[in-house]
């Protein structure tokens, strides 16, 4: 094996891939990046099992060959170069000789045909998707998905594909998000749940992205493809909460607000509230908004008055300021609406602006006891 390659663009296919990588993992080979040659393109790969990711990088190559490099070292490394040309070259004592402008470093490598294969996604269906678009659905639902060990449908993010729209929903129960997306439709009915881990890898590399997507799924894996990189994973088996069915239909109390003004305002109150429940309380009367929050133990409490527009009776619902806060930084709106019915019953956040035609966005978060 010998190549040579950009030491900047080395490291940024790293470190992309290097979220992958567990700190623990089962099988040592693990701990490596697989650095194959195929003609002048080298194609690094890192898996922990459920995920596989993959990149290609130019290069100029004589040999092809395939090594297992550690990830840590050759991390820690190249952050400290200066853009340069790296020369790597497999030596006969079983070590990958890095060749920089100012020295030589060499790296213990293991053999190539031990690091496991991705899966191959067989009978799969297909969808391309815009990068952007598949950015917003995962960073809009993805922070309301579980961490509950006991019901692992609900520690990922619901992909329902149909022909009529995409519908991307994440929910623990206290807390439900569903993206939709009316413009883009699949050629037939599907439905996964994708784990938390690779969407939050993709989350972070789609950022500003304007490639399209090629989503590729059947029954058991899903793989991502984007430039010259492709992501593999395995889907949570399981059925999906019908979750149609928690979302109240009739909410004739609704409020119009500013959403950044109504964010200061909770922030701010729930700072005073009580750190077990963080509960808040919301009296809506005519035109006014009245946050309120106490925390007995420490006789502390905090008071706010902010005007909005409200239909409906007058009402006092209380919510967890830290499930509110999450939804009002999830959305990317001036304004918004929250819709209720009664103060036992979930309200609706839903953005009054500032979304592309064909998307909606609804946000459902459970009320919690009111201290009388």
């Amino acid at each position: 094996m010998k190549f040579i390659v950009s030491s900047a663009s080395l490291l940024k296919e790293l470190q992309k891939l290097g979220g992958i990588i567990n700190n623990t993992n089962t099988l040592p080979i693990l701990d490596n990046f697989l650095f194959e040659v195929n003609k002048n393109n080298l194609i690094i790969t890192a898996s922990d099992l459920e995920t596989t990711f993959s990149s290609i990088i130019n290069v100029e190559s004589e040999i092809d060959s395939m090594v297992a490099l550690p990830a840590r070292l050759l991390l820690d490394t190249l952050k400290t170069f200066p853009e340069q040309p790296l020369t790597f070259l497999k030596t006969e004592k079983n070590t990958v000789e890095i060749s920089a402008n100012n020295g030589k470093y060499a790296v213990a490598y293991v053999g190539g045909e031990e690091f496991p294969k991705a899966p191959q996604v067989s009978d799969s269906k297909t969808i391309q998707i815009k990068s952007n678009t598949l950015h917003t659905a995962i960073n809009s639902t993805l922070f309301a998905s579980g961490n509950d060990d006991l019901r692992p449908v609900m520690s990922g993010v619901f992909f329902q594909f149909s022909t009529e729209a995409l519908t991307f929903v994440a929910t623990d129960a206290h807390k439900l998000v569903k993206y939709s997306r009316t413009d883009i439709k699949a050629e037939e009915t599907a439905e996964f749940i994708m784990p938390k881990k690779p969407l939050q890898l993709l989350k972070v590399i789609l950022q500003g992205s304007e490639e399209d997507v090629s989503i590729e799924y059947n029954d058991t894996n899903a793989q991502f493809r984007f430039g010259d990189s492709s992501l593999t994973c395995r889907l949570i088996d399981g059925k999906y909460p019908n979750y149609e069915a928690v979302i109240p239909k009739e909410n004739p109390n609704q409020m119009q607000i500013n959403r950044v003004n109504f964010l200061n305002s909770v922030k701010r109150v729930s700072i005073f509230s009580n750190k077990t429940t963080y509960q808040i309380r919301l009296n809506i009367a005519g035109t006014a908004l009245q946050i309120s929050a106490e925390d007995f133990d420490y006789s502390n409490s905090a008071e706010e008055r902010i005007d909005c527009e409200y239909q409906g009776e007058d009402i006092k619902i209380g919510f967890n300021s830290r499930f509110l806060i999450e939804m009002l930084n999830g959305l990317d709106c001036n304004n918004v609406k929250l819709s209720m019915s009664l103060p036992n019953r979930a309200g609706l956040l839903t953005p009054l602006d500032n979304t592309e035609e064909g998307e909606s966005i609804t946000m459902l978060v459970m009320p919690v006891m009111l201290n009388s």
